[in-house]
């Protein structure tokens, strides 16, 4: 599984990268707006120059008409821009064209597999199901997730899933056992993976006794 991050901050995106367990960025317009006022096109560049793989950004037409316009220009922007659009009627036709343009989407805002099931039928190169927001009403996130990946599987479709909507390091896991190909997080998420009790207390023990012997 590979991962993504969910952010529009440049700093966080440079140090995924820097780690070299980032391949793609996912945005949308809530996160982009949360890095103040700044020129969206000029800012998806910058991170799509960062970025080696997938970078996803969203469409704000809310017909069809516009989403294809509006996708098409968007498209122009890096070779790595994939676009997002949402899991509703006009986003089914929207990708329908798009995919057939050789434009990549991301069906986002997907919320089950019925969804997953036109979005992919449609063309799209990713469906994003977004995990937190299910768990969020009482639904089981990671089951629709699993689900599509199992579809997908199963009729040997080039579609990958995008666990999205991440929240703790716990859907990570998760998402990874049921086969997603992609989970995206949070920048708070990535830096929480790596953290262990057990592991601060080894790297500790380890000076600690280091420091002892030399000292002796």
């Amino acid at each position: 599984m590979r991962l993504f991050l969910d952010t529009a901050n440049i700093e966080h995106i440079r140090h995924g990268v820097r780690l070299g367990v980032i391949s793609g960025v996912t945005t949308n317009p809530s996160l982009i707006s949360r890095e103040g006022k700044v020129d969206y096109q000029k800012l998806v560049k910058e991170i799509c120059d960062i970025v080696p793989g997938p970078v996803s950004t969203e469409v704000l037409s809310q017909d069809a008409s516009g989403m294809i316009n509006e996708a098409r220009q968007v498209a122009k922007w890096a070779d790595n821009i994939v676009v997002k659009i949402p899991a509703n009627l006009e986003g089914v036709e929207a990708t329908s064209v798009l995919s057939k343009e050789g434009i990549k989407v991301n069906f986002t805002l997907c919320f089950s597999l019925n969804q997953a099931l036109l979005g992919v039928a449609a063309g799209a190169s990713f469906v994003s199901p977004f995990v937190g927001r299910l768990d969020d009403i009482g639904e089981d996130g990671m089951k629709v997730v699993e689900d599509i990946v199992k579809f997908l599987r199963f009729y040997q479709l080039p579609t990958q899933v995008i666990a999205a909507s991440i929240r703790h390091p716990q859907h990570c896991m998760v998402a990874a056992k049921v086969g997603a190909h992609i989970a995206t997080v949070p920048y708070k998420v990535l830096l929480q993976m790596i953290q262990h009790p057990l592991t601060d207390i080894g790297v500790k023990r380890f000076i600690d006794d280091w420091t002892r012997v030399m000292k002796d």
